[in-house]
C-alpha cells in the first residue's frame, strides 16, 4: 500500500472509526482498523462485532493499492498529532506502516487483514429514505433515556419503528421514557421494527454530516444497515422483547402544568445543588398561576425556586428525580414545556416539542 491523503479527512475518519472500537477485546484483531486503498479511495472500517463502520475518503492519491491492518487507537492518536496538510501511508516489508507528514514520522506495526471480520455490504433493495437531520433528531430524543445499568437486555437498546409513512424511536430505562417520531414521505413499505443497541445509533448519528442528506436505512432479521455519502454503519439487533411502551403514556390527566423551559431548568439546577445521591428528589408544588420548587437533604440544606406558570387542576405535589427532569429540558424544542398527570404516584407525562414525549416516574417521599 501506498498513498497521500488530506490530513484532516482521515483524522476525522479515524476518530469515526475508533468510536465503534473496543479498548480490550477477546480477539486482538478489533482493536485494529482495516485501511483498503484502492481506485483512489481509502476505506476505514472497524467493528466490536456489535457495531461496524465503513467510512471512504475521497481523493486519495493511491501509488499502490493494497489493505492493511493497524492499531486503532494509535493510529488515530499519532494521525491526529501530526502537522500538516497531506499524510503519507506507505507499508514496508510484511508488518509495518509508515506514516508521515511534514517533519513527523512514524512506523506501526501491522497485522494479517484476514484476521479481521467479514464486514457486510449495504444492500440498497428495500431500503427507506430519510433526511439526515431528522435521523439525527430522533435519536437525540430518545438516546439519553436508555439504560445504563445491569437490567433487561432489551432497554439497552432504542426501539425503532417504521410503520404508515411514520418513523418512531422509543428508549427507557424503567423509570423515564422518551417517544419521539417524524413522517417519512413515500415510504410505503411493510412495517418494520427493531431494537437497535444505543452505541449504534449514536454512531448512525455521528456519521450523518449534512442534515438535509438523504440516509437509507435498511432493515434485516438480524441488523439495521445505514448508508450515507461516506460511510455505511450496520448494527446487530438485540434480541429480547421492548416493554408495551403505549401502556406507559398517560391518556387522559387532572392535572395540566404549562411553564417556560429555560426558567424551569434554571430553576432545577438551582434547587438541585441541595439535594444529594441518597436524597436525589426535588418537590413540584402547583397551584393556581404559580409553581414552587423545593429540595432538601440532611447533608446540604434545603432550598426554593417560585416562578409563574399555567396550571388547571386541583393544588398539589409531586416530586421527580431533577436528573430526568434537566435530561429532559436540554433536548426541549419548545419555548413551553406541559406536564400532565393525575396525582403524586402517577407518571408524568412532559411534552418537549412536536411527536415529542417523555414520561417521568415519580419519587413518592416526603420532601
Amino acid at each position: 500500500m501506498k498513498l497521500l491523503c488530506d490530513h484532516q479527512r482521515l483524522r476525522e475518519g479515524l476518530a469515526l472509526v475508533n468510536g465503534i472500537i473496543p479498548n480490550k477485546a477477546t480477539r486482538q484483531a478489533l482493536e485494529n482498523v482495516n485501511l483498503v486503498a484502492k481506485d483512489g479511495t481509502l476505506e476505514l472500517v472497524g467493528t466490536d462485532l456489535e457495531v461496524a463502520l465503513r467510512l471512504s475518503i475521497e481523493d486519495v492519491k493511491v501509488g499502490e493499492p493494497g489493505t492493511v491492518l493497524v492499531p486503532g487507537r494509535v493510529t488515530a492518536d499519532f494521525v491526529r498529532d501530526l502537522v500538516g496538510d497531506t499524510v503519507s501511508l506507505e507499508t514496508s516489508g510484511e508488518n509495518k506502516l509508515i506514516v508521515s507528514s511534514g517533519s513527523g514520522r512514524g512506523e506501526l506495526p501491522t497485522s494479517d487483514p484476514d484476521e479481521f471480520p467479514v464486514v457486510a455490504r449495504f444492500e440498497e433493495k428495500g431500503a427507506l429514505s430519510v433526511q439526515g437531520g431528522t435521523f439525527q433528531k430522533l435519536v437525540a430524543r430518545t438516546a439519553f433515556a436508555s439504560a445504563k445499568e445491569q437490567g433487561r437486555y432489551a432497554m439497552h437498546g432504542i426501539l425503532v419503528m417504521v410503520e404508515d409513512e411514520t418513523l418512531r424511536m422509543v428508549a427507557t430505562d424503567g423509570r423515564r421514557l422518551a417517544v419521539s417520531s417524524a413522517p417519512i414521505v413515500g415510504d410505503g413499505g411493510p412495517p418494520r421494527r427493531a431494537i437497535v443497541p444505543t452505541k449504534a445509533m449514536q454512531a448512525f448519528q455521528r456519521v450523518i454530516t449534512d442534515p438535509l442528506e438523504q440516509v437509507q436505512l435498511q432493515f434485516t432479521d438480524s441488523q439495521l444497515g445505514l448508508r450515507t455519502k461516506r460511510a455505511e454503519v450496520f448494527a446487530r439487533l438485540i434480541d429480547g422483547e421492548f416493554p408495551r411502551y403505549t401502556a406507559v403514556v398517560p391518556t387522559e390527566t387532572s392535572h395540566l402544568l404549562e411553564a417556560d423551559a429555560e426558567q424551569l431548568a434554571r430553576h432545577l439546577k438551582l434547587v438541585s445543588n441541595v439535594t444529594t445521591t441518597d436524597a436525589r428528589a426535588v418537590r413540584l408544588s402547583l397551584s393556581t398561576g404559580r409553581l414552587e420548587l423545593f429540595g432538601r437533604s440532611a447533608a446540604a440544606g434545603q432550598a426554593s425556586a417560585q416562578m409563574d406558570a399555567d396550571f388547571k387542576g386541583d393544588d398539589c405535589d409531586i416530586a421527580f428525580n431533577p436528573d430526568f427532569l434537566m435530561e429532559g429540558l436540554r433536548n426541549c424544542e419548545s419555548d413551553v414545556v406541559r406536564l400532565e398527570f393525575n396525582d403524586r404516584t402517577s407518571p408524568g407525562k412532559f411534552t418537549l416539542g412536536e411527536n415529542y414525549v417523555y414520561v417521568v416516574m415519580p419519587i413518592t417521599v416526603d420532601i
